[in-house]
């Protein structure tokens, strides 16, 4: 009889950690839910905390290059090959502002990354410009970081180059002190639309529409 309190006791014991574990996997599953339904990152917070995945209210946002020239930059890719905004001339190029640490970045990529495919045959073409933080004064440092980058975006499977900004490309882009933050330029070099926070995926593939079309007519003209 006291061998079989023992099985029952050992029995209950374990059926408790089973349904402790379960009740943590769950309440650490619907965490993740909830930061990643949150719209937005701000650089700041994420800068004061590393561990935070999201901002909350998306901050007041005005596109700062409405219908203006995109700013020309050249940065390197996560092969090491230099990557220019003037190489897309003709082309509509989505400017995705993210990094490795942001939720809602991860959750538009797959996006990104379909569309791209969809509309690469009309001339489009995304760069995504990593903003997570450059040891640029050690350079061990930023092997690693830049590692790091070039790991998380293979295990993301994005398609398009992405870029290290490692020159404060985003200065000129208005700052961008939120992520994602996403600039649309159109085949003449114009940006025609910016986003900030993660939005529907029927709004990115609608200013992708817009930045195809925006400035067609006057290349067809050039060739």
């Amino acid at each position: 009889m006291k061998r079989n309190h023992v099985v029952a006791l050992a029995v209950i014991i374990a059926l408790g950690l089973i349904a402790w574990a379960g009740i943590a996997n769950y309440r650490k599953r619907k965490e993740e839910q909830a930061k990643a339904k949150q719209p937005v990152i701000t650089l700041t917070q994420a800068a004061s905390d590393p561990s935070a995945a999201a901002a909350g209210d998306l901050p007041p946002f005005k596109n700062p290059l409405a219908n203006k020239q995109a700013p020309a930059f050249t940065l390197r890719d996560t092969h090491g090959r230099k990557v220019s905004l003037a190489d897309y001339k003709g082309k509509a190029v989505v400017l995705d502002f993210w990094a490795t640490w942001c939720a809602p970045c991860k959750i538009e990529i797959p996006w990104l990354e379909k569309l791209r495919d969809q509309y690469a045959s009309q001339g489009l073409e995304v760069l995504g410009i990593s903003e997570d933080d450059l040891d640029l004064d050690d350079q061990k440092a930023l092997l690693k970081e830049k590692k790091d980058i070039t790991d998380s975006a293979t295990r993301l499977g994005i398609n398009y180059p992405v870029l290290f900004d490692d020159a404060k490309v985003a200065d000129p882009y208005g700052g961008v002190d939120a992520l994602p933050t996403t600039f649309y330029v159109d085949r003449n070099g114009k940006v025609i639309a910016a986003t900030i926070g993660l939005v529907d995926r029927d709004e990115i593939e609608a200013n992708i529409k817009k930045a195809l079309g925006s400035g067609e007519q006057a290349q067809k003209g050039q060739s």
